[in-house]
């Protein structure tokens, strides 16, 4: 059996709710599984008692067949919705966009943003512009249906037009009709005409509709709206000539007369319609003509307008391509199919092969639809981010697996290692207890021989004419050692370097001193002497104060020669012994 899908479609009209339940097949075909239609007792024009009992029938009907939570396609009543055709210019087609975007806001009459809108492009066929339908209705009263609706439990869908929901029903089941046809659907409060030609069509809305035969009853008998249509649907029918008895007595002449003059005015309204669709819209007469709506309902309708017009004239099936389920009420269809348009053109564009796609959903109705495009992505997304976190744990799982055996591994080699290394410890232990007892030795020796390795260092850095050294004291502290007390007292005064905290009695500086003979430099040639000394690697000195190091005598005329001393901090200090 062919794959099929549920589809449940609403009809929201002016004194009815229509209810089909629909089963569409892979193959494009579509079968009516169930009927059901409620009438709302309101007068048309007051739409504020009529939206209260619409929410009223809607909720019976959901929890009559159970749809809670369905999805269903609705469509609007013609006088609800503003529909202007507009021939287009011949452009380019990236420029149609912004061509259809200012025609909107030049055509529809109300702010742009204030509406909800959708078009159609038509083909007008030969020797005819491409026409644009523009369709819009005020956002605020498309809420409030959409509202009535979903508060009932349903989701709203597709939200179309039921003009367009008929032409396309009409499509369907009369394609293969050549010249121009007329659809006439006689509703509530208004009439529908649609002029359906080749692949083109144009709609038109009359105020005169079943609704204002109502009306005029209503105000003849002076009677409320509920029981003048009583009235209309128990003694209702249209006089075709002239019927004998009282008028005044005879409530059916009467009502018969009301419904001749409503419909005569609806007849002028449709030559008028037909005269404006060939000159307007140069479209041909129509050869036949098709009733629909509840007004079609009354007796001897089909014939007032056959005599009127002398076209073949006939009810609208919308079931005529159409299978019935045995579960669909046959017998009530039988005499009811003209009122099925709706549903069968909103059950059409579930398969989106419709030739009018208007969809005039709320903005609310397509943020829900686009989040649920995307929600096999999400689905897609949570469950990759779900794999990969389970791939993680196994990777991190097999991780511990392979380290714990690495590890198990690695201690059976490093036992042996691990006694190798305490006999390497307890050698290391060995060496350092040699160490402390040689390490007096080596110091020794080497500080043998550092007092010539200094002298040699002096020596080589001393400028080779004009100056000489006459004497080297050790100094400790910054006093000299092992000196003559005249020479300590001279020196008793000289600022001591810092000696290191915790350290025993050393050898940290030496004082130098000697003579300078009369020359060109003076005592330049003892700061040549201790610029030289810096780059020593013995001594510890600060280039940039020389007056703490040196202390020379200001030479003078009377002497060839003049004392000189410098003070020289060791880099290595030498024990005393």
């Amino acid at each position: 059996m062919a794959k099929s899908r549920r589809v449940i479609t609403l009809d929201l009209g002016s004194q009815s709710v229509g209810l089909g339940i629909f089963r569409v097949y892979a193959n494009g075909t579509i079968e009516l599984q169930d009927h059901f239609r409620r009438q709302i007792l309101a007068d048309p024009a007051g739409e504020a008692l009529r939206q209260p009992q619409m929410r009223v029938v809607l909720r019976e009907l959901v929890d009559e067949l159970q749809l809670k939570g369905a999805e269903v396609s609705y469509s609007l009543t013609g006088q609800s919705v503003f529909v202007r055709f507009v021939d287009l210019p011949q452009i380019e087609e990236q420029k149609i966009q912004r061509i259809i975007t200012f025609e909107a806001q030049q055509n529809v009459p109300f702010p742009i943003d204030e509406v909800i809108w959708d078009y159609q492009l038509i083909d007008g066929g030969l020797n005819r512009q491409v026409q644009l339908m523009l369709v819009a209705i005020k956002a605020d009263l498309l809420g409030e249906v959409n509202t009535a609706i979903e508060e009932t439990g349903l989701k709203s869908l597709i939200v179309d037009v039921a003009p367009m929901a008929r032409y396309n029903a009409f499509r369907y089941n009369y394609g293969n009709l050549t010249g121009c046809s007329l659809l006439v659907n006689i509703g509530a409060h208004t009439t529908n005409l649609l002029f359906i030609e080749r692949d083109s069509f144009f709609s038109r809305t009359i105020p005169i509709g079943g609704g204002s035969i109502t009306a005029a009853i209503a105000r003849e008998f002076d009677e409320p709206f509920a029981a003048a249509e009583f009235r209309k649907r128990q003694c209702g029918a249209v006089s075709l000539e002239q019927l004998g008895g009282d008028a005044a007595d005879n409530e059916a002449v009467r009502v018969s007369r009301i419904a001749l003059s409503t419909l005569t005015r609806l007849h002028a309204e449709l030559m008028r319609s037909i005269g404006h669709y060939r000159v307007q819209q140069l479209g041909n007469p129509p050869e036949r003509i098709f009733l629909g709506g509840g007004g079609a309902s009354m007796p001897r309708v089909r014939e007032f307008f056959s005599s009127k017009l002398g076209l073949p004239i006939d009810f609208f099936n919308p079931l005529r391509n159409v299978a019935v389920a045995p579960s669909a009420p046959v017998e009530e269809l039988t005499g009811s199919a003209h009122l099925l348009g709706e549903l069968v053109g909103l059950a059409l564009r579930s398969d989106g092969k419709c030739l009018i796609s208007l969809n005039l959903r709320p903005a609310v109705v397509a943020q829900r639809q686009e989040l649920e495009k995307r929600r096999p992505f999400f689905v897609m997304a949570a469950a990759a981010i779900v794999l990969a976190v389970l791939a993680w744990v196994f990777y991190y799982a097999l991780s511990s697996q392979v380290i714990r055996a690495g590890a198990e591994k690695i201690k059976e080699i490093n036992a042996p290692m691990r006694a190798a290394e305490a006999k390497i410890d307890k050698v290391r232990q060995q060496a350092l207890s040699l160490d402390a007892v040689s390490s007096p030795l080596v110091a020794a020796i080497n500080d043998r021989s550092f007092w010539t390795q200094i002298l040699d260092d002096l020596n080589a850095r001393l400028p080779q004419e004009n100056i000489w050294i006459t004497e080297l004291v050790p100094t400790s502290g910054g006093r000299p050692v092992d000196v003559d007390q005249k020479t300590a007292t001279e020196n008793a005064q000289a600022p001591a370097p810092r000696r290191p905290p915790g350290k025993g009695p050393t050898i940290d500086g030496l004082l130098l001193r000697g003579l300078y003979l009369y020359n060109a430099k003076q005592q330049g040639v003892v700061v040549d002497y201790f610029r030289n000394l810096a780059g020593s690697p013995f001594f510890n000195i600060d280039s940039n104060n020389q007056a703490r190091a040196i202390k020379s005598t200001i030479p003078n005329e009377t002497e060839w020669a003049f004392p000189y001393e410098l003070r020289l901090d060791l880099k290595r200090p030498v024990k005393l012994p």
